[in-house]
């Protein structure tokens, strides 16, 4: 039993990456949207960053977005994009997942310019609080 749950697991794990990849060639695809084609940019952005935003080691909230938010931004998108164009991103998504797994570097840099501005404003109010002490 505990080994039929670890390989549904791991084929929803697998289907959520190929997704992930779907999105990316969605958001260069002509024939979507501009609002799919941002949200794709910003889902898939996230989901393909070796860094993510809620590091993996605070307890919980670390695979909060793993588990929750990068699954619900994918399925929302692909709610947003015509069926054709769906299909064929999703074939040309599978055969390059079948070689390795593709890595968003300007996403990478995006989520550290965000810790980056995140920890300068705790910075800020760190010193302003004992300037007035």
């Amino acid at each position: 039993m505990v080994r039929r749950f670890a390989d549904t697991w791991k084929a929803w794990a697998q289907r959520l990456k190929v997704d992930a990849y779907t999105l990316y060639l969605v958001m260069r695809h002509p024939g979507v949207p501009w609002y799919a084609r941002l949200l794709a940019a910003a889902v898939a952005g996230y989901a393909l960053s070796p860094i993510d935003l809620i590091p993996d080691f605070i307890p919980v909230l670390g695979y909060l977005d793993d588990l929750v938010i990068v699954p619900a931004g994918v399925y929302l998108t692909l709610k947003l994009v015509p069926k054709p164009v769906l299909e064929e991103c999703r074939q040309k998504a599978r055969l390059v997942m079948a070689q390795g797994r593709p890595v968003s570097r300007a996403a990478a840099v995006a989520i550290i310019i965000i810790w980056a501005a995140v920890i300068l404003v705790l910075v800020y109010f760190l010193v302003q609080f004992l300037r007035k002490r």
